[in-house]
């Protein structure tokens, strides 16, 4: 199909047909994939559609700007050969719990096997979850060779200071019901106000209740497993996990302002240190810029915090957020956990973690915590120390205690440091 011979009527999907049921109804929490129906977020055949919302999320725009310059077939179907995960994970018996994952589908790497029938009669069903390997090179791994804190095994450290790493990239699928219960909300509630905050982009969360999953246009999560995969979910097995939130200034370009490269390493480090002894280390990688309010907002933040009266301060630190923001945090955090549940892991020994948010929310949820990991002060840039002392006062984990009072002579001893 193209531009030319594209049909100009357009059909609204907003409301059902009377007394019509959908062809492939979904089951949150069944205990196989095929109980549960396939998630099928389709717009080329719009009456397999059984959710709210398209697949691939943001980049479900590109998708449409490549169909309106004629260089994508909008009714291209994606060949799945050779796609299959390069690491089974699951079955675990948190997939089968309505209430323990509500924010993925944890069938989503499987569905060319699961649903292989359907898709070979044109049904088109599409993985949200994949699975690959790969090596990472990072110039901190070979700096940890060269201090002895790692040592190359050939394996998992080659001399060079790769690391074998497996991959795992999720695209978000919310089952309504459980965000509202988790939330602390309703359903109507929920969906009258995302239709409002999205200024009406989808009409079905308010029309079509029989359509419980939203294909939310927001950033996933991506997976990085350190280790023998195949020790997840086994009691005996050490975990060690850093659930990192993006931080696109430091993670890539190495702004000094905040620690989040620095954690993001040393969560690596610690997770490649604890596969090396026999566990298996975890890196939940989260598209949450600024605090899930995003770049542009965390910049104008910055920007306040250093022309405020006296400078950028501690006891400032969250106030200039919400002062711009109107929330100091958009994180929340109540639906982290699902990923942990998806890897069928009940218990962290090493959480790489100061966030108490993270903490209360894994805790929250089920998932033991052993110890608590924080940054250690050696890694912590100079012009960040502003932040670790607001988060430590703030009530973040940390080895020292920080008293509120004491901010501006806890950062004025830091920052002589350096």
């Amino acid at each position: 199909m193209t531009r030319s011979n594209r049909p100009d009527h357009i059909r609204l999907t907003s409301h059902p047909v009377p007394g019509g049921k959908p062809r492939f109804p979904i089951h949150w929490g069944a205990a196989t994939a095929r109980e549960r129906g396939p998630i099928i977020g389709t717009v080329s055949r719009p009456g397999d559609r059984n959710v709210i919302g398209t697949h691939g999320g943001s980049y479900s725009l590109y998708r449409a700007l490549a169909v309106s310059s004629g260089a994508l077939d909008p009714i291209r179907r994606p060949d799945l050969t050779n796609t299959h995960p390069a690491e089974d994970i699951g079955p675990f018996t948190q997939w089968a719990d309505a209430k323990r994952i509500v924010s993925l589908d944890p069938f989503g790497h499987r569905v060319a096997d699961d649903f292989k029938d359907e898709i070979a009669e044109g049904v088109d069903i599409r993985p949200s979850i994949a699975i690959t390997k790969a090596r990472l090179d990072l110039i901190e791994m070979q700096d940890a060779l060269r201090a002895g804190r790692l040592k190359a095994d050939g394996e998992l450290v080659r001399e060079n200071g790769s690391v074998g790493v497996t991959k795992i990239a999720v695209d978000p699928v919310w089952y309504l019901p459980g965000i509202a219960e988790r939330f602390g909300t309703n359903e109507g509630a929920l969906r009258r106000v995302l239709f409002e905050q999205t200024a009406g982009m989808f009409p079905e969360l308010v029309t079509r209740p029989d359509l419980q999953v939203f294909l939310p246009p927001i950033g996933g999560i991506t997976v990085y497993l350190f280790g023998d995969v195949s020790k997840l979910n086994k009691p005996a097995t050490k975990i060690t996990c850093r659930v990192h939130d993006e931080c696109n200034g430091s993670d890539v370009f190495g702004s000094d302002i905040c620690t989040c490269r620095p954690y993001l390493i040393h969560g690596i480090e610690e997770c490649v240190r604890g596969a090396q002894e026999g566990g298996l280390g975890v890196i939940v990688y989260n598209r949450k810029e600024g605090r899930a309010l995003g770049e542009v907002t965390k910049f104008l933040v910055y920007n306040a915090r250093k022309r405020q009266e006296g400078g950028d301060a501690a006891a400032a630190y969250f106030e200039r957020t919400e002062c711009v923001a109107g929330v100091q945090d958009a994180r929340f955090q109540q639906l982290m956990p699902d990923i942990i549940h998806w890897l069928g892991v009940k218990r962290l020994d090493r959480f790489i973690s100061m966030s108490d948010m993270k903490h209360d929310a894994l805790v929250s949820q089920g998932v033991e915590i052993v110890e608590r990991v924080s940054i250690p002060d050696e890694m912590i840039p100079a012009d960040a120390h502003v932040e670790i002392a607001a988060k430590k006062a703030a009530g973040y984990f940390s080895p020292d205690a920080v008293n509120p009072d004491d901010l501006t002579d806890t950062v004025g001893r830091a920052l002589n440091k350096y």
